[in-house]
């Protein structure tokens, strides 16, 4: 009797739960900018280890087949798996000749928000596709080729092991630091086991620095005209011990070397770039994006999401470079750079050799160095959004640890035990504060970065046959007259593609009729054109400049209505047929 009531509660039960999340979508009020009642349910107030992206990005691509196709584009060192999803509408055109527009995060294993940036991205592309119309377009013009993380296994020893807010930066190929013939064996140790590696310090009478009499949580230094009576104190560093017996602590740690000096352009070695590896691309993590990225030529943009600081970077990363980025590429960089520091509050619009520091072997300076795509790195996380008038400092962190995070995110010192240092007390900030958004500010984060990048993608080019003319001039010849518009800011080809021609010209072909001559027209009022004599229904354009129009003619004999295509790398491919 008892088993059956119990069954017969469980059942009731079932029921009752089942009939509440039937209800529950007529139960939401939809907010403006966001996917309403999304396929697949995501929460953007955390962060995901490079398994949870895979997940979330296998979630995505199993719910949206016809938008979404998901592949590895490369293992890393440990053997994960790149994925990478190209997202578009493959019920329009062919996907491989659309303009695309190359996205990635998180090289560096400690910048951990261009995952989520970078999932957000491909979830609210998928989950808005069917409701917004500016989605709709963009996925029937573009192609977008997302890659969440590109340092899989550093991401993971970052959320997973002890680590500063800092480390590890690089991936996690392992390397003898110290020179002793041994390979990452003096790293981090989490002595208190609180998953970060905090600071140490030990009272010391002759130490400079004491507690702030306002703010137990921090240390001040002592001036040169202080009177101290307060217990002094000295700082050890970073939480550790010394695991290999040579008298220093912390010396050999994961990730010396720095991913984001190993790309192909104005690589420098060791000794000038500090961080540089062996060769350009000798990160197998970089060199599985470099194949990848070299064999689309359709790609006409790229961003890379790192942190922190609240920056909006392009290049030259290194004032040697500065010749490559010519007049008229920069005003396109300053007008899609501009407007996301609108876009992005407290952001800023910057150049990196002249606004940073000096960069060689950087990923912006490659995408663009080499392949001509018009490329932004985004510095994720400003102090103006914990306190909107000003940009922050390190009082400001201890106050909005305190104000907003309500001291979730401080370690309070404790005593420890230190097998050198004796009675050391050990505290600070935790790994996931300073550098990393957040959680309740993740997800408007996330969302504002996108639309930096949509608004990027949207000016691609965008190429039209605008019309076909014909003219009789004679003796069965005909005079067709074909304009081509580009829609947006950016041309076919980047001025540092034209002058290395890293990609191939643009192609506006004739068909339907016997072609005996072809020519660009360069002046429609003096009729000065620029005749190709080889394969004429065929012209070779060198570029279709943005928010511009190439006009091009041909003299014909015979046939009906004529087809004008237009065949484009970074353009696309489009036809138009004679009305």
């Amino acid at each position: 009797m008892k088993s059956y009531i119990y069954f017969i509660a469980l059942l009731v039960f079932g029921l009752s739960t089942t009939t509440i999340e039937a209800q529950s979508a007529n139960d939401i009020f939809r907010a403006a900018g966001s996917p309403h009642n999304p396929k697949v349910a995501v929460a953007f107030n955390k962060y995901y280890t490079a398994e949870g992206l895979a997940t979330i990005s296998k979630k995505i691509a199993d719910a949206y087949p016809e938008l979404v196709k998901r592949k590895s584009i490369g293992k890393s060192t440990q053997g994960r798996d790149i994925w990478m999803l190209a997202i578009t509408d493959y019920s329009v055109g062919n996907a491989d000749r659309k303009p695309a527009f190359y996205v990635d995060g998180n090289i560096h294993s400690n910048e951990i928000q261009g995952g989520e940036i970078c999932t957000y991205t491909a979830w609210y592309l998928t989950e808005s596709f069917k409701d917004v119309d500016y989605v709709k377009q963009m996925l029937k013009d573009r192609i977008f080729y997302i890659v969440p993380t590109i340092n899989p296994d550093a991401r993971n020893n970052y959320m997973k092991e002890g680590n500063t807010a800092h480390s590890p930066r690089a991936g996690l190929i392992a390397l003898d630091d110290d020179s002793d013939g041994l390979f990452d064996e003096d790293g981090y140790d989490d002595l208190d086991n609180d998953g970060s590696i905090t600071r140490m310090r030990r009272k010391n009478p002759n130490g400079n620095m004491i507690v702030d009499p306002l703010d137990p949580r921090k240390m001040i230094q002592i001036g040169p005209d202080d009177v101290v009576t307060a217990q002094r104190y000295e700082n050890l560093g970073g939480e550790g011990i010394d695991n290999d017996g040579d008298g220093s602590i912390n010396e050999d740690v994961p990730g010396y070397y720095d991913p984001n000096r190993d790309w192909g352009w104005k690589w420098q070695p060791d000794y000038i770039q500090r961080g540089a590896y062996k060769y350009p691309f000798s990160a197998p993590e970089n060199r599985a994006v470099a194949d990848f990225v070299l064999t689309r030529p359709n790609i006409a943009g790229a961003q890379s999401f790192h942190n922190s600081g609240g920056m909006i970077l392009r290049g030259p990363g290194a004032e040697e470079d500065k010749e490559t980025y010519n007049r008229v590429d920069a005003r396109i960089y300053d007008a899609i750079g501009n407007k996301g520091a609108e876009l992005l509050p407290g952001y800023r619009y910057m150049v990196v050799y002249k606004d940073l520091y000096s960069v060689f072997g950087g990923e912006l300076d490659w995408f663009y160095g080499s392949r001509g795509v018009y490329t932004f790195t985004n510095e994720i996380f400003t102090g103006f959004a914990y306190y909107k008038n000003k940009n922050g400092d390190r009082d400001q962190a201890y106050k909005a640890e305190k104000d907003l995070l309500l001291g979730d995110g401080f370690t309070n010192w404790k005593p420890y035990n230190h097998p050198t240092y004796g009675e050391i007390e050990i505290g600070g900030f935790r790994k996931n504060v300073g550098r990393a958004t957040p959680g309740f500010l993740l997800e408007e984060e996330a969302h504002r970065n996108m639309v930096f990048t949509f608004y990027h993608a949207h000016h691609m080019p965008l190429l039209s046959v605008d019309s076909i003319t014909e003219k009789s001039i004679g003796n069965g010849l005909k005079e067709i007259t074909a304009i081509i518009k580009n829609d947006r800011l950016m041309p076919t080809h980047a001025s540092q593609d034209l002058k290395y021609k890293i990609e191939r010209p643009d192609y506006i072909s004739l068909s339907g009729a016997t072609v005996l001559a072809g020519m660009i027209v360069d002046n429609d009022d003096f009729n000065i054109t620029t005749e190709q004599k080889n394969n004429p229904s065929k012209i070779k354009v060198d570029n279709i400049p943005g928010n511009s129009i190439i006009k091009v003619r041909w003299i014909v004999k015979g046939g009906g209505k004529v087809t004008v295509t237009v065949d484009s790398a970074k353009g696309g491919l489009i036809s138009k047929k004679q009305s």
